[in-house]
């Protein structure tokens, strides 16, 4: 009965955000991966700010919000989200006495894509950290770069 109180008085309080900027940061882009995973159109697009930019892998990728939610929110709504798994992420907060800025870069396991890297900008708000810039980008090997960026200059000569 102990345990029964307990977890109810703990699931009351929400859990306090971290003291550590960086740290709270990347636990919004830890909810932001989830919330695509589970394609929760909702709970993804509220860690973004309202000006916010979405950055793609095509060059012709650079959404404002209402943007992106309007090419994202079809595949959300049918159950189609994706799936990026995060690690070696390094966040910074932005020298200054606001504390309220910080940046970041990740790389993302991505079963289609393989290794990808995300990078982008969180700013604390009234309403907590929210993403206000997001870059995803293809990780390519020094070694395949020339290969690769002929395939892409092939690409667009047709």
């Amino acid at each position: 009965m102990i345990a029964l109180f307990a977890a109810l008085a703990l699931s009351a309080f929400p859990m306090q955000a971290s003291d550590d900027p960086a740290v709270a940061a990347g636990v919004v882009l830890d909810r932001m991966h989830e919330a695509a995973s589970r394609a929760d159109g909702d709970a993804y697009f509220d860690l973004f700010t309202p000006d916010a930019r979405f950055i793609g892998t095509d060059a012709t990728e650079r959404w404002s919000l209402a943007e992106f939610r309007a090419y994202a929110m079809p595949f959300f709504s049918r159950g189609k989200g994706w799936t990026y798994r995060p690690h070696d992420r390094v966040a910074t907060l932005a020298p200054g006495d606001c504390r309220c800025i910080v940046w970041f870069d990740e790389l993302l396991d991505n079963d289609a894509y393989g290794l990808t890297r995300g990078s982008g900008v969180l700013r604390l708000t009234d309403e907590g950290w929210k993403i206000e810039q997001y870059v995803l980008s293809f990780t390519v090997p020094n070694d395949k770069a020339k290969g690769v960026v002929g395939l892409i200059a092939e690409g667009s000569a047709d």
